[in-house]
């Protein structure tokens, strides 16, 4: 996959609610809008070169990326004063190097079969909740519905976050629950 990267590269750095995240804003697309990948280790970027070097760090846990940013969460130890200036220059230097973020194309998460509950839920997830959940370094992946529960998958900074349960419980399950009543609650995958 390739993406067309300026010549120079401005890389900030924002926090979120998750203490042991933090999100390196670009000022161009890495992805196209509405599309992330999450890396849970280096067994997982083998696609992803970007990431399978983040790992290289012996503190990076998690990387996240989405339409202009990279998630990377951190080992507890380690504090963000002591890394967030060298992954910032890393990842400065790694796409203005012109180095590959994917070695394959995206899948689309669409699929023709969908309930129309389904539908709705995926429309109400990438309309309300996606947004929100990307302005704190994170992302929410729909994953099934069966008898009345929605599972979701959290990503990024949310994945691990302290007030996941909290945003998702009083905040995702309440805005799904009065926009559709066959959902009676919302759970994450792997919480």
């Amino acid at each position: 996959m390739t993406n067309t990267i300026p010549q120079l590269v401005n890389v900030y750095t924002e926090s979120n609610p998750n203490p042991h995240s933090m999100k390196f804003m670009v000022d161009f697309l890495l992805l196209p809008e509405g599309k992330s990948i999450d890396f849970s280790g280096p067994m997982a970027a083998a696609r992803c070169p970007l990431a399978l070097d983040l790992f290289r760090y012996n503190f990076v846990k998690r990387v996240f990326i989405s339409s202009n940013f990279i998630t990377i969460t951190k080992e507890e130890a380690t504090e963000w004063p002591e890394v967030a200036t060298i992954l910032k220059l890393f990842i400065k230097g790694y796409l203005e190097e012109g180095k590959p973020l994917l070695l394959d194309e995206l899948t689309s998460d669409t699929n023709p079969e969908d309930s129309e509950s389904v539908k709705k839920i995926k429309g109400i997830l990438d309309e309300y909740v996606r947004p929100a959940v990307e302005s704190d370094g994170g992302n929410i992946i729909f994953h099934s519905f069966e008898n009345g529960t929605v599972k979701v998958q959290l990503q990024g900074a949310c994945s691990g976050c302290p007030s996941s349960t909290a945003t998702l419980k009083g905040g995702i399950e309440r805005l799904l629950m009065s926009m559709l009543p066959e959902v009676k609650e919302v759970v994450a995958e792997g919480i």
